[in-house]
């Protein structure tokens, strides 16, 4: 079966699922990467039960100390996984958007996640009932097979965050975290406070705001009331430090 075919199956299936359903414009949603991945054939087993989300900013999908209800697929909605101290202090962990899933635990060991999973950009998806994402594992086919690849691509990409909030400065460390959300969303616009970003970073508000206006002076952005316009893309790849590109490729490479 040709790829222009099979495109065009998938989005039928989905069209139709979707007019049923309708929270989503009657308009072909673009896909998350692990779903676009999986064989036509797989795909039809699991589409019944993939139901369509929308997902709305600050929605917290997944509290930390509990099992997850939902595996969440996102399309164009982008969720942060951050990690409350017991003193209260946060720092993101992780980023989730249309290359990954939400509620890896479902499949891995069924139990406890240790982070809170927040909607940071509203967005689509599909949910798969936390029943339901466990039967991957008996099930043992290709799904299981791209969700063990994208959970060692998780795993580099929480390494590759401590590496960086060890070693790298906030002014890099920002870039790297505007680029990720870049990755995940179809528009070079981002709504993100410096409050937002510092929690995500673990520094402080006023850390942020310096690095952002350096940012804005050599015009590679343009901020405005929590409004982040990404005018130039390569200069921020090039103020970011290595760790951005490391996570990029590591994920490429798995779930090729």
């Amino acid at each position: 079966m040709s790829a222009i075919l099979r495109t065009a199956q998938i989005n039928n299936i989905q069209q139709n699922r979707l007019l049923a359903s309708v929270p989503f414009p009657q308009t072909v949603l673009p896909q998350n990467q692990l779903l676009a991945a999986l064989p036509f054939d797989e795909w039809e087993h699991w589409a019944p039960d993939m139901e369509p989300v929308n997902l709305q900013a600050n929605q917290i999908l997944c509290e930390p100390g509990k099992q997850p209800a939902y595996m969440f697929f996102p399309t164009t909605a982008v969720v942060s996984l951050t990690y409350t101290t017991v003193d209260g202090a946060s720092s993101e962990i992780a980023v989730v958007g249309n290359d990954g899933v939400v509620g890896i635990s479902l499949f891995t060991h069924g139990s406890n996640t240790p982070s809170q999973a927040v909607v940071q950009s509203a967005g689509q998806g599909y949910r798969l009932r936390a029943q339901l994402a466990k039967n991957v594992i008996t099930r043992a086919g290709p799904m299981l097979d791209i969700l063990l690849r994208y959970s060692q691509s998780m795993i580099d990409q929480l390494t590759q965050t401590a590496v960086c909030n060890r070693h790298h400065s906030i002014d890099q460390q920002l870039c790297r975290r505007l680029l990720l959300s870049l990755d995940r969303l179809n528009s070079n616009d981002l709504m993100m406070t410096h409050e937002m970003l510092a929690n995500a970073l673990g520094v402080r508000r006023e850390s942020v705001t310096e690095a952002a206006l350096k940012l804005q002076q050599a015009g590679v952005i343009k901020y405005s009331r929590g409004h982040i316009t990404v005018l130039d893309r390569e200069g921020l790849e090039q103020r970011s430090c290595e760790c951005y590109m490391a996570v990029k490729r590591a994920r490429n490479r798995l779930l090729s």
